[in-house]
């Protein structure tokens, strides 16, 4: 088995750069469902979900989020955000609405810790053979 070499200064601030806006897009998200912002659940609402529902949903971000943003918990709030993506996916398909934002913004919470963090690259080991 190949050796995972650490990751050079430019790629951890790459990978530190597209974690911090995973953050802020997620925060941001969870936030506007939690306070009830009139677009958040227009749009919740046209996907099928009850408002009451709404706030629920965001905290589940939030939480991720949170978990995610702290380099400890960061791989369980990746795991946790990439679940929340995966209902976000199926939900898209079901009423045929475009589902890529959902998968881009999973493969974005795992670039940006692949790229910082060691442990990730030795768990995903990416191979040139």
């Amino acid at each position: 088995m190949a050796t995972i070499t650490a990751p050079s200064k430019s790629v951890r601030i790459t990978g530190k750069v597209i974690s911090i806006l995973v953050i802020l897009f997620a925060l941001f998200d969870a936030i506007m469902k939690i306070i009830g912002n009139k677009y958040s659940n227009e749009g919740s609402e046209a996907l099928g979900w009850p408002i009451s529902q709404v706030p629920f949903i965001g905290y589940v971000l939030l939480i991720g989020t949170i978990l995610y943003a702290i380099p400890r918990t960061a791989v369980l709030g990746a795991i946790l955000i990439t679940a929340y993506l995966g209902g976000a996916v199926a939900v898209m398909l079901r009423v045929g609405e475009p589902f890529w934002f959902p998968v881009l913004f999973g493969i974005l919470t795992w670039a940006g810790l692949y790229l910082q963090d060691n442990s990730v690259r030795n768990l995903i080991p990416l191979r040139k053979d």
